[in-house]
């Protein structure tokens, strides 16, 4: 891979890093919470499964069809401040404000009322939600044009949003806490209320601090207003079209919703296992090692993969370290037979290893836990007594590389593909429709996924009525929980193998558009 100097103009600052991985940390949070909350909405406001279920998709399909539209809007805007950052300033504050309503809840109104103001304000927050999230994937998209600066930019980012995912598992242990909240109602509105200003807080920060492409060469941008929406709309379908012509952006794409998805089906099923494989049903014996469990997973992905990802696609380039990244990943998901397994973490906690790790975090918790109580942080201790399952942490590491480097790799790539829209089919630049349609392929694979992961429980016998399960279906569970992201991830090899895009053609792109610019 070439050795070449970036450009100073080129170079993102650590400032803005900071401020766009603090705009990434908000745009986890937010949905992270959401997606916890949704629970109780069962527990805590007597919602039948059914309508919960409505509410969680049917929002789903209107903020699959509005990221476009805002991408488009973000394309085209004009303004002394630029294109996207008013969108984030704006969107970011009115997220937090209708996260925070939406979870206004009465639990004493009739199941009615809680259904149509829920989904109002669902409907109202994705609206805000899109407003900040889709310029602010363009943003990252024209904040660099440099081909290595740009993994860079994107590692940080992720990074930071993995710091999302290593605090919401922890919202489930903290309102079902009856010490801490007698009623989870009251959990629900409060902590929405901490999670709606913070996010506020750090959704503003890019619009602050970080800076985009110069507009002042961007022609050809179409009118936005409210007596061109039929134009706009035509405008949107044409681009989109274009859009998928793009080659390597259609093998983004792909890959992604393969990757991503198949991790999706599963993603709950870990949850599952623990709980009725290794504890048999027992919610109290398994306590807090399902959420330890997402957050050392979002620690390990956020400190060390993301890292080594980026180390080596600088290395490799980015085809390959999306390969080399994805292939490890599979062989953590085979690794999860042997880290999921009762008899061997049995064995392990009898051998010196295992008795010294249980010893070592007992007395770790015995020395902070009377501080964890002092204010209110019980919950947060691990019970060794009972035996713990350290083998289940062995395959986080590789698992880790699959997502870790996904998003990481797949930006990146994503903003050299713009690059060769704008090649190929001139101004404006649509960062923000590619980036829209980028995330639109993961709403729709979500939601897929959600209805696959039901799919696969009802085919493997699981039954949510029964305080334990047989053996037959955890084991078909098991198995499924390997076998399926594996393939997915094979699959997404397989896509990627033959793509195009080198740093050679990206480079070669580059000096391509600053010529056509008169750029010096």
């Amino acid at each position: 891979m070439s050795k070449q100097m970036i450009n100073k103009k080129d170079s993102v600052p650590f400032v803005q890093k900071m401020a766009f991985g603090s705009g990434h940390l908000a745009l986890n949070l937010l949905p992270g919470a959401l997606g916890f909350f949704m629970f109780f909405l069962l527990t805590a406001f007597g919602m039948d499964p059914l309508l919960a279920g409505i509410l969680g998709g049917l929002p789903r399909i209107y903020d699959a069809i509005s990221d476009p539209v805002m991408g488009f809007i973000s394309d085209n805007t004009q303004s002394r401040f630029g294109r996207r950052r008013p969108y984030i300033f704006a969107g970011a504050i009115l997220s937090g404000i209708f996260f925070i309503l939406l979870w206004q809840l009465d639990p004493a109104a009739s199941q009615n009322y809680n259904f149509w103001y829920f989904l109002i304000f669902s409907l109202l927050f994705l609206t805000a939600n899109t407003i900040y999230a889709t310029p602010l994937v363009g943003l990252g998209y024209e904040m660099t044009s440099d081909y290595n600066e740009r993994t860079r930019l994107m590692s940080f980012a992720n990074s930071a949003g993995q710091i999302a995912w290593m605090i919401v598992p922890w919202f489930w242990v903290i309102i079902a806490d009856k010490s801490i909240y007698a009623d989870q109602a009251d959990g629900v509105h409060e902590m929405s209320v901490i999670v709606g200003i913070i996010c506020a807080g750090l959704g503003i920060l890019p619009a602050i601090f970080c800076r985009g492409i110069d507009t002042s060469h961007i022609e050809n941008r179409k009118n936005v207003s409210l007596r061109s929406v039929g134009s706009i709309f035509k405008d949107l379908f044409d681009g989109i079209k274009e859009v998928f012509k793009n080659q390597p952006f259609v093998k983004v794409c792909g890959a992604t919703f393969l990757v991503f998805n198949g991790f999706q089906i599963v993603a709950a099923f870990s949850f599952y296992i623990i709980v009725f494989s290794m504890y048999n049903g027992n919610y109290g014996a398994a306590g807090t090692w399902p959420a330890w469990f997402s957050t050392i997973t979002a620690v390990l992905t956020a400190f060390l993969v993301i890292p080594i990802v980026s180390w080596m696609a600088n290395k490799w380039g980015k085809r390959k370290a999306f390969i080399v990244s994805t292939a490890i990943s599979i062989v953590g998901y085979v690794l999860k037979w042997w880290g999921f397994d009762t008899d061997l973490n049995n064995r392990f906690n009898a051998t010196r290893l295992g008795q010294w790790m249980n010893d070592a975090v007992a007395a770790v918790f015995n020395f902070i836990n009377p501080f964890l109580e002092s204010v209110g942080m019980s919950w947060f201790s691990i019970d060794t007594s009972q035996g713990s399952p350290w083998l289940i942490f062995f395959p986080i590491p590789l698992i880790a590389f699959g997502l870790g480097g996904l998003f990481t790799l797949m930006m990146s790539m994503t903003a050299d593909v713009c690059d060769l829209d704008e090649l190929k089919n001139g101004m404006p630049r649509k960062e923000g429709t590619f980036g829209a349609v980028y995330w639109w392929m993961v709403k729709l694979g979500q939601g897929l996924a959600l209805i696959l992961g039901g799919v696969v429980l009802k085919l493997v016998g699981f039954d949510q009525n029964a305080a334990t399960q047989t053996v037959e279906t955890m084991n078909q569970l098991r198995i499924a929980d390997i076998l399926i992201p594996s393939l997915t991830a094979g699959l997404a090899i397989v896509v990627m193998w033959k793509y195009s895009l080198s740093e050679d053609r990206a480079r070669e792109i580059k000096h391509q558009l600053i010529e056509r610019r008169g750029e010096l």
